[in-house]
């Protein structure tokens, strides 16, 4: 009992940098007392207290705002991170060393008995507001974004992204795979975020405007062909496709530059040839 708690409060130093020291860990981290609180309504749950394993859930939902329900099987290591609004289900079974984060939930997709909720293999981070849906299994190594709403298994080290969940395939090279064996010795990603990861949406997008780069081209080349040849005029084609692309992430808002240009906003001052009638106007009103 006492070497699964020292392992406990070892992890959150190695994956919360704000640790300080056991004392506080021990009396202000609620992802440690929820986990402690599961261990002992799980013995309890095993031991046919089902009634008081599910109060004592209860009262550990209270005090720390996780719900983890007693009948859940819970590797070694395992750490909850500001922990606010994490639901973990029944029959969800989490491996060791994993890590989540606030707002998580491992929920069911059916009322039907049985199995359930997901199950998480080892050194999984799932990342904030995420939710893992169904009777799936998440490899082992495996990152989830955060708000990712997964329903679907995931490949053991896949990343998944987007609503729904969607697994970024990358490029292994020589540099990427030194870059990844470099961030597992210095630590994992929190939150479940990769820097560098690529948004799966833009990458379709920017596939089919390569795709419709080279059409062009040869389009412009039978055209020309066409040309020298005396069949057909040469036609003119749109504007080359080379700069065309979608940024993975979403740049900020342009600035409006209404302003600087001089132009007066939709409703604003009336032009300066009708000022005079508008004071006339304005001037004969009053004597009246």
């Amino acid at each position: 009992m006492f070497d699964r708690l020292r392992e406990d409060i070892n992890c959150v130093f190695d994956r919360d940098p704000a640790a300080r020291n056991t004392f506080e860990i021990l009396t202000t981290y609620p992802g440690l007392h929820a986990v402690m609180m599961h261990r002992l309504s799980h013995a309890l749950w095993r031991r046919g207290l089902k009634w008081l394993a599910r109060l004592m859930s209860n009262v550990a939902r209270l005090f720390t705002g996780i719900e983890i329900h007693p009948g859940a099987v819970i590797g070694r290591r395992f750490f909850i991170d500001h922990g606010m609004g994490v639901v973990i289900g029944e029959t969800a079974v989490i491996g060791d060393d994993c890590t989540l984060y606030h707002g998580v939930t491992l929920g069911g997709t059916t009322w039907q008995k049985g199995k359930r909720h997901p199950s998480l293999g080892c050194d999984v981070v799932v990342g904030a507001g995420a939710k893992v849906l169904g009777p799936i299994v998440i490899g082992d190594g495996a990152r989830i974004g955060s708000n990712a709403v997964v329903v679907k298994a995931v490949p053991p080290g896949g990343t998944v992204v987007g609503v729904p969940g969607r697994v970024i395939e990358r490029a292994v090279d020589a540099a990427t795979q030194r870059r990844a064996d470099i961030a597992k010795r210095m630590g994992f990603d929190a939150y479940g975020a990769v820097r560098d990861a690529p948004d799966p949406v833009a990458n379709a997008i920017n596939s089919m405007l390569d795709h419709i780069h080279v059409m062009d081209r040869r389009m412009e080349a039978m055209s020309r062909a066409l040309e020298e040849h005396g069949i057909t005029r040469h036609f003119e084609h749109l504007s080359d496709l080379e700069g065309c692309g979608i940024d993975p992430a979403t740049p900020d808002a342009p600035a409006d530059h209404d302003a600087d240009q001089g132009e007066p906003p939709a409703g604003g001052d009336t032009a300066p040839g009708r000022q005079p009638e508008i004071e006339a106007a304005a001037g004969d009103e009053h004597r009246s």
